[in-house]
């Protein structure tokens, strides 16, 4: 099993060589809640009232980037799904985002659009590795399982690195964290007259955290993991 805390340790170490440590996952179902009358703001022996009626607007996928070298949120995604095209689409915008990176290490839990053919597809591309290698999905080769994808995506010769936490673990990805100050200092307080007002105001939150927010969690668990 793999020790997802040791990469946390030793990501500062890698970005000298230019290699970057993140950690992604997706927050679902975020939803778009208008409240019915504005709230009224705390007053000397007034609490803050808010209005507990709402309006539905629907609701927003966010897939994000925490980088654990530099606590910051980078290449967000914000959109109403999240299918296999939808991941793949995001990784490769994700690693876009800095040709100047010599490797890349990408923390995620073992969900299946984390370990889909199309990712292992646009890996093999990346190495070069022709596609008639890769065999048949559900039948042979590196595409017939989960395991099999997953075995290929971890292979640490790859400039793409895919460490997945052990099953139930998902707790052991730091973006984990980020997603709850996002909870805490935006969506439980926040109204939204729209999807597309709420993908704003978390793209506002972002750079508002980057700038005066974000720095490396302080990672302390050095606890051992059993397999299950």
């Amino acid at each position: 099993m793999e020790d997802i805390s040791q990469h946390y340790l030793s990501a500062p170490i890698r970005a000298i060589a230019g290699e970057r440590t993140i950690s992604i996952d997706e927050m679902t179902g975020i939803q778009a809640l208008e409240r019915a009358l504005k709230s009224l703001p705390m007053r000397p022996g007034k609490v803050e009232c808010r209005e507990f009626e709402y309006i539905r607007h629907g609701t927003q996928t966010l897939i994000a980037n925490f980088d654990v070298v530099t606590g910051q949120l980078v290449a967000p995604t914000i959109d109403s799904q999240r299918t296999e095209a939808d991941f793949l689409g995001h990784c490769q915008r994700l690693i876009a985002s800095d040709p100047t990176a010599s490797k890349w290490h990408l923390i995620m839990d073992c969900l299946n659009i984390h370990q889909s053919e199309s990712l292992v597809r646009w890996i093999a591309d990346i190495e070069g590795i022709p596609f008639d290698n890769l065999g048949v999905k559900g039948k042979s080769g590196i595409l017939q399982s989960m395991s099999t994808r997953a075995q290929f995506l971890a292979n640490p010769a790859h400039k793409v690195v895919f460490h997945f936490t052990p099953k139930h673990c998902s707790w052991l990805n730091q973006v984990e964290i980020w997603f709850s100050i996002l909870t805490r200092k935006l969506l439980r307080r926040g109204s939204f007259s729209s999807q597309a007002d709420l993908k704003q105001q978390i793209l506002n939150f972002v750079d508002y955290f980057n700038q005066k927010l974000a720095h490396p969690f302080q990672w302390t668990f050095k606890g051992k993991l059993l397999a299950v």
